[in-house]
């Protein structure tokens, strides 16, 4: 694997800066790399190519909030150099970790954006975030392997929309993504760790609980032409652990638009609403969406409306990501409160 070039000054004024003393082209004696380095080079499959890393990386940009917090969870802060496109606020038990590592862009930063920051890796949740930074060829061109979340790549994510899923979504593809950024990093027994404690908390949230009969609509943004969950993503998941039905499980797209009309006629015993920070599309808070479900004549008569059965989720946890874990807990949470529990 080659890295990005560096020139010879900046070299110098890096290692002077970090107050390595050693000589311009040489590795400090204290590098964790080198320490590291015996059981490298290491070469994992993803997204039907092998990603091969000589050293554990030292120099990634995150592309996306679900891979960030993944990383953070590892403990790899101090091997960061960028993340961006963000939906929400990072985990608060994350917060002092992010903090440390600079925010390229709010939303999808340019490719010229990401290279100033000379990264070794590059990772993303999403294809579609990657392509629209840099093909993966371009990066591996100049020496920088890429990584896309396994549980993107098991959907079809050809044409307009954010894909179509043919099979139902898990954990176990999260739980994957977590344990090969662990082996990349050299961080293998912090990636069990955190898919054991993963594990404990869905078991923990779901012992006993049965919504069967309960029926549940997600709506992550828009409010002209509502992005709303098909059957099979992360609300797929957090559905079928609950026992409850999608609405909408007759449509495989990840997230496909659907008019009120439908959505009224459908008539979900809970709404679960995408409560984001960003502002791209309409409706991005709950708050806007709860304004809008009861003032629009065509939704405010819904029986999930009327009885103000509502459910804020973070758009990180409606995604295939460790924040589904989150949803699952919340959701169950409110099923139990609204009493829609058996």
């Amino acid at each position: 694997m080659r890295r990005p070039f560096r020139s010879l000054s900046l070299c110098c004024l890096t290692l002077l800066t970090a107050g390595l003393l050693t000589a311009c082209g040489g590795e400090s004696s204290t590098s964790s790399a080198e320490d590291a380095a015996a059981g490298y080079p290491r070469t994992v499959e993803n997204c039907g190519r092998e990603i091969t890393v000589d050293s554990p990386p030292e120099r990634v940009v995150s592309l996306t909030q679900g891979t960030t917090e993944i990383l953070l969870s590892l403990g790899l802060a101090d091997r960061m150099v960028g993340t961006a496109t963000w939906t929400d606020p990072v985990l608060e038990h994350l917060e002092e970790a992010n903090s440390r590592v600079p925010r390229l862009a709010d939303h999808i930063p340019s490719y010229e954006r990401v290279l100033a920051e000379q990264p070794d890796f590059v990772t993303s949740s999403f294809e579609s975030v990657m392509q629209r930074v840099s093909s993966r060829e371009k990066f591996a061109r100049l020496g920088v392997p890429t990584y896309i979340s396994p549980s993107d790549c098991a959907k079809n994510n050809e044409g307009d929309g954010d894909g179509v899923r043919d099979e139902p979504l898990t954990m176990d593809l999260v739980y994957e993504e977590i344990r090969q950024l662990a082996e990349i990093f050299d961080v293998e027994q912090r990636g069990q760790r955190l898919v054991e404690e993963l594990r404990g908390r869905i078991a923990e949230a779901t012992e006993g609980v049965d919504a069967s009969g309960v029926s549940l609509l997600y709506w992550f943004a828009n409010k002209e032409s509502p992005y709303m969950a098909g059957c099979c993503g992360a609300p797929g998941v957090i559905t079928d652990r609950v026992g409850a039905r999608n609405v909408f499980d007759d449509t495989h797209k990840e997230w496909p638009q659907i008019n009120w009309e439908t959505v009224a006629a459908r008539d979900p015993d809970v709404l679960v609403l995408g409560d984001l920070i960003r502002e791209q599309q309409t409706a991005e808070e709950a708050a806007q969406k709860i304004d809008f479900l009861e003032s629009n004549p065509v939704t405010k008569h819904m029986e999930a409306v009327r009885e103000g059965r509502y459910v804020r989720l973070s758009g990180a946890a409606m995604n295939p990501s460790i924040r589904t874990v989150d949803g699952i807990e919340k959701v169950t949470a409110k099923l139990r409160e609204f009493g829609l529990l058996e």
